[in-house]
């Protein structure tokens, strides 16, 4: 190599170097200086570099509400219609059965009254 290529060669990585610095100050704003030199080679692609690995979840589970169940009517059948219950009256004694035991003039069948105030 002939000395014009070793000043091409020295100029290209000084100008790297200095370019590959940073400002100091401006990450250390107390006074502390530090300064990082780095020489790369290579392509800027770098074959071997993997990104950090994505995590893949399982999907939510769906959620699930259980509602209760429509209330079931039953049609019940009418209650059996009742017999028509009598009271018994005696016109001879002007009382009902069981307080009269006997009456001579004969029972008269009357319907149920509710009592009167």
């Amino acid at each position: 190599m002939t000395t014009r290529t070793w000043k091409n060669c020295s100029l290209a990585i000084a100008l790297l170097v200095i370019g590959s610095m940073g400002n100091a100050w401006a990450d250390h704003p107390h006074g502390h200086v530090s300064t990082h030199v780095g020489v790369y080679f290579g392509p800027v692609w770098d074959p071997w570099y993997y990104p950090a690995p994505t995590y893949y979840y399982p999907p939510a589970r769906p959620i699930i509400i259980e509602r209760a169940p429509p209330p079931v009517y039953v049609e019940q059948a009418e209650p059996a219609p009742v017999p028509n219950q009598y009271w018994y009256y005696c016109n001879a004694s002007k009382a009902y059965y069981p307080y009269v035991g006997e009456c001579p003039s004969g029972w008269q069948r009357v319907l149920p009254q509710p009592p009167q105030p």
